[in-house]
């Protein structure tokens, strides 16, 4: 691994990602307590990634919620996506006509998100489909994914903690740190 924590700086400390994971649960509360009068919620997180910013958020939930998890990536070891989707586990059930939130760590290209998205809609009967991401990278876009709610935009850094890694380390950090 040619990434050394000594080299890692902090890009948001762990008391600023926790204030901003709960602003953003209110702002999820508020949309489907106004808009669907806080029905059940199926949250799907997209693992791995997603997994600490997923089990942060949903603590803060007031609505009933069942939990869901799918695997994709397009990252596999590399700091770029590869351009391709790999499906680890796709099973989701039919949502019978229930809200869903996607939850996921980061949309850059919006390849993966694009894809599950689709899936989502095309087979799984939801009838409210949102997406919330921890980080919103706007500047690596390729495909068209805006998500619904975000907690924090960033540049072109590549960022790891609090579940985004390289090369499958880094993940428990609590906080987001970035290498120069």
């Amino acid at each position: 691994m040619d990434k050394d924590i000594k080299d890692l700086k902090v890009l948001i400390d762990s008391d600023t990602l926790e204030k901003r994971i709960i602003a953003l649960a209110d702002e999820i509360n508020s949309y489907y307590e106004k808009n669907y009068n806080n029905e059940p919620l199926n949250l799907i997180c997209v693992l791995r990634g997603a997994v600490m910013f997923f089990s942060q958020l949903s603590k803060y939930l007031k609505m009933p919620i069942k939990m869901e998890f799918v695997s994709l990536s397009s990252y596999g070891d590399s700091i770029k996506s590869s351009g391709k989707i790999k499906t680890i586990n796709l099973a989701l059930p039919n949502f019978n006509n229930e809200n869903v939130l996607v939850v996921e760590d980061i949309v850059d290209t919006g390849l993966t998100l694009d894809f599950l998205m689709k899936f989502i809609k095309h087979n799984c009967a939801s009838k409210d489909l949102k997406l919330a991401v921890l980080f919103d990278k706007k500047c690596a876009r390729k495909y068209d994914v805006n998500p619904d709610f975000s907690a924090f935009e960033t540049d072109d850094k590549f960022i790891v903690g609090f579940g985004l890694d390289y090369m499958g380390y880094y993940r428990n950090l609590n906080y987001i740190g970035y290498f120069d």
